[in-house]
């Protein structure tokens, strides 16, 4: 055979070896969006402060749907804390437990992939999240949420996912703190282990089924501050640097829980680049990774270009088919939320709270007082900023009034460790002030140690959450004395003497009581393994369906203070109050 006779079997070998190798080097593209903390806010309005808002799932919708006309493979994630917030998550899991679950339907809708799971997701209880789960057209991951029966994950670990010839494996983790917050019957059957060891342990697991990605997606938040943290241990709340650093094999780590905006890289002890996010909260910003593939897949990995960008759900209208498929449920909402339970002749601000006896704190402790027969109260200002006026309440004002789904424990404590409880309390809220020019509150400051301003206000150094007063005893809190010896407790609001040596019964939430702030533990020095023992009671529902109870039945409400403590110096006090006032919530 001559020459003349090779070309017909040349040429067709030759483009089919250009056609491979343009195959192999065609640059592929995939694109990750990711909610996080998104607290129940689906719809553009919020039933608690009964407006319309220009964030939500709806206008997530609008950016997903953009994103996918424009890009040849889009991945939609969420990371977690869902199921607690505004009263359509609320609603869907304890009112109405039979129709299908709002946020079920509309996360559906979206067409998310996958979701890890949430604290405050797990704080719904197993009647929630067991029947979500199955209703959910994807899985919800947490690899260090382990079946005690089994020793294997309750949720799934992972999930691997195909788009546009990548495979993409996604790995869920949940922060390990829950027991330190929530009652163990909310999670019964279900152990919450390390997060790094935990992702040390299924990165080998999932490198062998030879993905092209490795996300995270994390319900445990990335701390700004601890950017050099948590090297050491990361059995705690905020673990994702410890995971990002320690662990090698991530491409991406999407984190939750903080409510922080992070867009970030970092590189690992692998020497490893790593692109870090977070999200916000309350449906406000989406995460967007967009990453491109390219070179030879034979053998080896692909080369990858990771881009991180966080997106302004304001900026995108609200879906105009998602608000109108659900509105017969938000014609059901604004039923729930505007009846009527009660009247106040005077209105409540979370605002008084700060700087002395609140009749908006004080409404709490008597409500408390009057369910439990304790001796005393603890309480704090769940929400930062918000005030029922005087007239009718609603349905709607008892998520302003009570935030959370927390349970009412009764719990026994001695004289001394109330009072350490309370000093602890205090340490949090309070400065050590050395004369009237001096701040009462603590602030997040700044390098030159000014109150750092957002938008012209200042921001609390700690969660107000946490500043718990006490009623049922009469005491002053003393700033011109150091931490730990500021409180001096006079006697029992009944006018009996109070005992250092005595055990009290205690009405406290069970966020609290569980160990949530450090209140008991570090505070009252209360071992956590004593803290069961210490438990008394505990309603069988939430403190705000108790609440409201209790409102229906008085119908008539005259919000007052108990005036059974004070900060002193008064005149120290009354002069940084003023100021401290003005830089919180402005003129």
């Amino acid at each position: 055979m001559n020459l003349r006779h090779y070309r017909f079997y040349l040429i067709p070998a030759v483009i089919l070896i250009f056609l491979a190798s343009c195959s192999e080097g065609k640059i592929r593209t995939i694109t990750i969006l990711a909610t996080t903390d998104v607290h129940g806010v689906i719809l553009p309005y919020d039933f608690i402060e009964k407006k319309d808002i220009d964030v939500s799932l709806a206008g997530v919708y609008t950016y997903v749907q953009k994103a996918r006309k424009e890009n040849e493979a889009v991945i939609v994630l969420d990371n977690g804390d869902n199921l607690q917030g505004q009263p359509e998550v609320y609603y869907y899991n304890f009112i109405d437990t039979v129709s299908p679950h709002l946020n079920a339907e509309a996360m559906n809708l979206i067409g998310y992939d996958a979701a890890s799971v949430g604290n405050h997701d797990i704080e719904a209880g197993h009647s929630v999240y067991d029947r979500l789960a199955k209703k959910y057209n994807f899985p919800l991951l947490a690899a260090n949420a382990v079946d005690r029966s089994t020793g294997n994950p309750y949720f799934k670990p992972y999930i691997i996912l195909e788009k546009n010839g990548i495979r993409i494996a996604v790995l869920g983790l949940i922060t390990p703190s829950v027991p330190s917050w929530l009652p163990p019957e909310l999670y019964s059957g279900i152990e919450f282990r390390d997060l790094v060891e935990t992702a040390g342990k299924w990165i080998p697991l999932i490198k062998k089924e030879k993905p092209d990605l490795i996300v995270g997606l994390f319900h445990s938040g990335w701390d700004e501050e601890g950017d050099n943290e948590t090297l050491a241990g990361s059995h705690n709340e905020i673990g994702s640097g410890s995971v990002a650093r320690q662990v090698p094999g991530f491409d991406i780590i999407l984190c939750g829980h903080n409510h922080n905006v992070v867009n970030k890289k970092i590189v690992n002890f692998a020497g490893d680049t790593v692109l870090v996010m977070e999200g916000g909260s309350r449906s406000e910003h989406l995460m967007r990774a967009d990453i491109k593939f390219s070179g030879l897949r034979g053998g080896h990995r692909y080369q990858k270009a990771i881009k991180g960008n966080i997106i302004d759900v304001k900026d995108y209208e609200a879906d105009p088919d998602f608000t109108a498929r659900f509105e017969g449920q938000k014609r059901t909402l604004n039923e729930y939320v505007d009846k009527t339970i009660a009247t106040f002749k005077a209105p409540v601000s979370s605002r008084d709270s700060y700087f002395g006896p609140s009749a908006f704190v004080d409404l709490i402790h008597k409500i408390q007082l009057d369910i439990t027969h304790a001796d005393i109260s603890f309480a704090a200002p769940l929400s930062f900023d918000v005030k029922i006026p005087a007239g009718p309440v609603t349905t709607g004002d008892m998520f302003k009034l009570y935030r959370f789904e927390n349970m009412l424990y009764t719990m026994s404590m001695t004289g001394e460790e109330i009072k350490n409880y309370l000093e602890f309390s205090y340490s949090d809220w309070l400065n050590t002030m050395k004369g009237p020019g001096d701040f009462l509150l603590k602030f997040r400051l700044d390098k030159k140690g000014n109150p750092e301003l957002v938008k012209g206000k200042a921001w609390l150094k700690n969660q107000p959450y946490n500043f718990d007063s006490a009623a049922g005893i009469n005491y002053t809190v003393d700033v011109s004395k150091p931490e730990g010896k500021m409180v001096t407790i006079k006697s029992l609001s009944n006018g009996k003497p109070f005992e250092m040596d005595k055990t009290y019964l205690v009405a406290v939430n069970s966020y609290r009581a569980n160990g949530g702030g450090g209140h008991f533990t570090d505070g009252a020095g209360i071992n956590r393994d004593e803290l069961a023992k210490r438990l008394k009671n505990s309603t069988d529902k939430d403190l705000r369906y108790y609440i409201m109870k209790y409102l229906e039945s008085a119908k008539t409400i005259k919000p007052e203070t108990l005036d059974n403590w004070k900060i002193i110096p008064e005149k120290w006090v009354n002069a940084a109050k003023s100021r401290d006032y003005q830089l919180l919530f402005g003129k």
